[in-house]
């Protein structure tokens, strides 16, 4: 081969590598992740229950707080147009901080761009759809982390 078609492979495999890293994925927790962790696998990872709601959501006891985890289901499924395989994958995962000391300022969210700010009088909300990240902060102190599907992942779930 010529020097100008190895340079021209080089920067395609580059250019491709690079697409690659720049998907979006859906944000993840300890190793579950939206549309893709099933329930065997987080009670895997995470142990039995402590309890589990009528709709299928699974409560887990951890260091910390507790964390809830929901599951796709075939009504949600069948509103949001997504691929029936999806049924039974998390749908979202929301760790309740007991006794957090993390602010808004300490995990540097006031300037994050990535970040929508919402207030109301009692809590203050940082949402990242790209990413499916949402933090909720009640008197300066985090009280929720909300971890769910990326907008980008909907997008490819839908059939």
């Amino acid at each position: 081969m010529r020097p100008i078609a190895n340079s021209n492979l080089l920067r395609a495999l580059i250019l491709t590598t690079l697409i690659g890293a720049l998907t979006a994925f859906a944000a993840s927790w300890n190793g579950i992740e939206p549309f893709k962790s099933t329930r065997a696998e987080v009670i895997k990872i995470l142990g039995q229950p402590i309890g589990e709601s009528t709709d299928g959501v699974l409560r887990f006891s951890v260091m910390g707080g507790t964390v809830q985890v929901s599951f796709v289901s075939n009504n949600f499924m069948k509103a949001k147009k997504l691929r029936p395989e999806l049924v039974g994958t998390v749908l979202e995962i929301v760790l309740q901080h007991e006794n957090s000391s993390d602010t808004p300022v300490t995990m540097k969210l006031m300037d994050n761009k990535a970040f929508v700010r919402e207030e109301t009088k009692t809590t203050t909300i940082f949402r990242n759809a790209k990413d499916g990240i949402i933090y909720t902060f009640m008197g300066d102190k985090l009280k929720s982390t909300r971890y769910t599907f990326a907008d980008s992942q909907l997008s490819r779930a839908r059939r």
